[in-house]
């Protein structure tokens, strides 16, 4: 029977492209379907200039057919062009807050997913900061090792040298035949 410890952040495998995958928690509030998508498409074609121009064309052309006589289905004071603009008004104004409540949404997941990569980069930085500071140790330690090894080399060198001339001396004071 073995026992296999839990993975920690020390020993647990990196995924280098964790912060280009898709993220379960950035999925939109009211889901993928179709009716969602095609309104949030829709709620965002209102604000568009060609939308705004389109409209003013259909208007104009609207009240000039009516005002000039070549059609008379809508005469002044436009009650069929008043109820088109309050049609319109009733479904734009619950899908143009649908499609702000969806992008609050992803906006708020969005700014959840920065704020954790934010710590994890915090966190990575205050361990690559403390591995320095190690390092920086270690380095400074070998260093004074280095340093001692030198004197004691220098005072080494310097007995041989005076136990050599001492040698020397005393070999010229004593000459052996």
């Amino acid at each position: 029977m073995t026992t296999e410890k839990p993975a920690t952040p020390e020993t647990a495998p990196v995924d280098h492209l964790r912060f280009h995958r898709p993220h379960a928690h950035l999925a939109t509030t009211f889901g993928n379907d179709t009716f969602a998508l095609r309104a949030e498409a829709f709620a965002r074609f209102f604000g568009t200039p060609t939308f705004l121009g389109a409209q003013t064309l259909i208007v104009l052309l609207w009240v000039s057919l009516n005002v000039f006589g070549v059609t008379t289905f809508d005469v002044y004071p436009f009650i069929l062009l008043n109820l088109a603009f309050s049609l319109q008004s009733a479904y734009a104004a619950p899908l143009i807050l649908l499609a702000q409540t969806r992008q609050a949404a992803r906006d708020k997941a969005q700014a959840d997913a920065d704020a954790l990569h934010r710590e994890a980069l915090a966190q990575a930085n205050t361990e690559r900061q403390a591995q320095a500071a190690q390092n920086t140790a270690q380095l400074l330690e070998l260093l004074q090792q280095n340093t001692r090894l030198t004197e004691m080399t220098k005072s080494l060198t310097e007995r041989i040298e005076n136990l050599t001339s001492e040698m020397h001396q005393h070999m010229k004071q004593n000459p052996q035949r």
